[in-house]
């Protein structure tokens, strides 16, 4: 009977994943709806004692592999994209949520300081079980996702182990402030340590192992693997629940070093964390007990309140102060905050503690409290997060690039600099490799492949440009993309200047490059001071270009655009419809259709975009 109810569980699982994808929508959705169908409340199928006492350890295991391919991820380039934002959300964010949550359940469910302490300490935490999924069907800016992934791994070791001292120290014990703050710290300290002691053994074991060519990919997924459950059970044994930071910092750790077969590994992970994702989300769905919610009534929805429509937003819009966080990008961030696997899984165990403790009201209310928010957050944040995104405009159209060698880098880091979603693709394992490196997205792949671009959505792309050097393969990816997936902008490298023709009969910007030296050069002798100053763009200067869309300025003057842009711009062109271009005067009246570039400091130029054009 278990054995079909583990591979009903899977079967269940792998199919929520399929259907996702395929309706772009995130998989968690599916997965707690497809708990609850075989949980108690439908049909039946699974229910507390189904595992037996295994399942704890199930959770835990799939939990540390989960957080371990999150922290592997997690690159240290990535958080330097808003590291003050990031800082802010996992400190004093953190705090805010944990103490106004309590507050919350203490003052609506008349219950004890202790398990409003508990619940809020578990509720801090979002993690990579739901904003991966999340972050697969909704594309944001890379201070955005990197805000999001960070604080999903970060506050998921922050509420394991702060629950836990909450626990013991407050509910079970009769320990002071000051002892739950030394024994928070002393279990945080030993879960990092012992996860980097761990990461650096498999570092060294990989890296002077020796394997044999053919079996050295082989042995570095199962040491990999052996490294996870050895930091999880390792750390678990010197001080209960430092699993999940050992966990956690062991993926950071080795997702930040040169290691072996790295591409390998990544796969590796990808692949069982979908696998011990699914059916941990669906096995604990199955868990919920809704009598315990129901049992919550008004009261319960108050806290759904306070904690999505309060907290959230008051700790997104203090953590997310600086000029790079647009409104509606924090709006976004307000809207989704979905709790996952570690309040699930941790509230299961405490209630069934509670229960022995003779506190089962206690019991009842941190089960039921931590699953409507669980279950309110999933279906309403990550399951409209993708239509949110869309409503809001937060999700900027990608910018495909086809072929890493230098002038693709080159030119992907430059439109990474002026805010584009960029995405390279590259047949050559080295060069994916050398471009993630730097921190660019990067898809190991044939461009002249329409599978290849369709896996890199194409179909929804703002623009496609060929980087090759090789012609004949540039003109197939332009073809592919103006025929097949209807690229409004495609452009591309050209060698050979007889072959311009060909690319300009497709509607395809060429740009030879024997004539782009020329201008080059030309520029440096007769205009120094402005190539010069363009070569130091998104250092001093930048140029930027935006259309006139009838929401925003047509029929103003370019006096009135210049008096609401901010100083250190100008508005250096005027594009018409028509293609002509001139240098504007201050009574030209801007028209539906038109293009105004801005020039000026980097800072003032982006400001000036995003004052119209907030999203681009």
């Amino acid at each position: 009977m278990l054995v079909a109810t583990v591979a009903l569980v899977l079967a269940l699982g792998v199919a929520s994943r399929v259907l996702a994808d395929r309706l772009r929508i995130p998989s968690v959705l599916f997965l707690i709806v497809a708990g609850i169908a075989i949980g108690p409340e439908v049909f039946g199928f699974v229910s507390r004692e189904t595992f037996g006492g295994g399942l704890s350890a199930i959770v835990g295991v799939s939990v540390a592999i989960i957080l371990f391919e999150g922290g592997y991820h997690l690159r240290l380039a990535k958080l330097h994209e808003s590291p003050t934002a990031l800082f802010r959300l996992v400190t004093v964010g953190a705090a805010i949520t944990w103490l106004g949550t309590a507050a919350a359940v203490v003052v609506f469910l008349e219950t004890s300081i202790e398990v409003g302490l508990l619940v809020g300490a578990l509720l801090i935490a979002t993690g990579p079980t739901v904003i991966g999924p999340i972050l697969q069907v909704v594309t944001v800016r890379d201070h955005v996702a990197a805000v999001l992934e960070g604080e999903g791994i970060l506050n998921d070791v922050t509420a394991a182990i702060l629950a836990v001292v909450v626990f013991e120290v407050l509910i079970a014990g009769n320990g002071t402030p000051a002892a739950l703050v030394g024994d928070f710290v002393l279990r945080l300290f030993i879960g990092l340590g012992f996860g980097a002691i761990i990461a650096g053994l498999v570092w060294l074991v990989l890296d002077y192992g020796g394997s044999r060519p053919c079996t050295a990919p082989l042995h570095a997924r199962l040491i990999v693997l052996a490294g996870i459950v050895v930091a999880y059970a390792g750390a678990e044994t010197i001080a209960s629940e430092t699993d999940i930071a050992a966990a956690a910092m062991a993926g950071f750790v080795l997702g930040n070093v040169d290691l072996p077969y790295h591409e390998d590994v990544i796969g590796f992970l990808d692949d069982l964390s979908v696998v011990v994702l699914s059916f941990v989300f669906v096995a604990l769905a199955a868990l919920i007990d809704f009598a315990d919610i129901r049992a919550l009534g008004l009261a319960g929805l108050a806290i759904v309140v306070a904690v999505t429509l309060v907290l959230r937003p008051a700790v997104i819009y203090l953590s997310t102060t600086t000029a790079r966080f647009t409104d509606t990008e924090r709006l976004f961030l307000s809207a989704v905050g979905p709790r996952g696997i570690i309040p699930a899984s941790v509230a299961t165990l405490f209630a069934v503690e509670l229960q022995a403790l003779g506190r089962p009201q206690e019991a009842q209310l941190l089960a039921g409290t931590v699953f409507l928010i669980i279950f309110a957050t999933v279906v309403l944040q990550a399951g409209l997060a993708r239509q949110l995104a869309q409503y809001l405009e937060v999700s900027p159209m990608r910018t495909i690039l086809i072929g890493g060698g230098r002038v693709g880098l080159s030119l992907a880091e430059r439109l990474e600099q002026d805010g584009e979603n960029v995405l390279l693709v590259d047949h050559d394992p080295d060069a994916v490799k050398e471009a993630r490196k730097r921190g660019l997205t990067a898809l190991e792949g044939d461009g002249t492949d329409a599978d290849v671009l369709e896996s890199a959505a194409a179909d929804s792309a703002k623009t496609v440009i060929a980087t090759t050097p090789d012609d004949d393969v540039n003109l197939l990816v332009c073809q592919l993309a103006k025929t097949t997936f209807d690229v409004e902008t495609v452009a591309s490298r050209v060698s050979q200047p007889d072959n311009v023709g060909a690319f300009e009969s497709l509607g395809v910007s060429a740009i030879d490059l024997s004539m782009a030296t020329a201008w080059s050069l030309e520029n440096v002798i007769e205009r120094p001071s402005l190539s010069a100053w363009m070569n130091e763009r998104g250092r001093t200067g930048d140029v930027q270009e935006i259309e006139v869309t009838a929401t925003d300025l047509v029929g103003k003057t370019i006096a009135d655009l210049n008096a609401e842009i901010p100083d250190g711009v100008i508005v250096g062109l005027l594009t018409h419809r028509d293609g002509a271009t001139e240098v504007p005067t201050g009574d030209h009246q801007l028209r539906d259709g038109d293009r105004v570039t801005f020039l000026g400091q980097t800072t003032a130029v982006d400001r000036a975009v995003k004052r119209f054009h907030p999203h681009d």
